[in-house]
């Protein structure tokens, strides 16, 4: 057996797939529940991105928390497994595109990932980029390696 069949292995095991489904899960869980407890604050955090158009803004604080929230669920029951985790990769994808859309353009804001105070000190846009890509490696573990019947 090659190195890279052990590696891929392991990581479509059923302890690297829970672990990844519990972490992956569990972060969107705990990033959901203040956007939901607050979302004009989460709002206003939205706006300042200024990516998405005025008449967007006020659904998609309301929406996306609750994406987060389910899929996380979902995901730590292991219900629709793959489906979940391609729900939340694809959230922290666009994450990374608008977090680094607005390190380019040289504005400092809060990513409103884990609190929805826009006032709050911001933390730099590439160590928020490599956050985000580190958070993302469980759920290409589980969407590319998941093996699991309850997809």
């Amino acid at each position: 057996m090659t190195m890279k069949n052990k590696i891929l292995t392991l990581l479509s095991s059923s302890p690297i797939q829970t672990f990844s489904q519990i972490i992956l899960g569990g972060i969107f869980i705990y990033a959901s529940i203040g956007k939901i407890a607050y979302p004009l604050e989460f709002a206003e955090i939205i706006y300042n991105y200024k990516i998405l158009p005025d008449y967007l803004i006020g659904i998609t604080a309301i929406i996306l928390p609750w994406i987060e929230l389910i899929s996380g669920i979902l995901l730590i029951l292991g219900i629709l497994v793959r489906y979940s985790a391609l729900i939340l990769s694809s959230l922290l994808i666009i994450f990374i595109i608008a977090i680094l859309i607005n390190t380019i353009r040289g504005i400092d804001i809060n990513c409103g990932c884990f609190s929805v105070n826009p006032y709050e000190s911001k933390i730099s846009g590439f160590l928020l980029i490599t956050r985000d890509l580190l958070i993302l490696i469980p759920g290409i573990i589980i969407v590319f390696l998941n093996k699991s019947s309850k997809q």
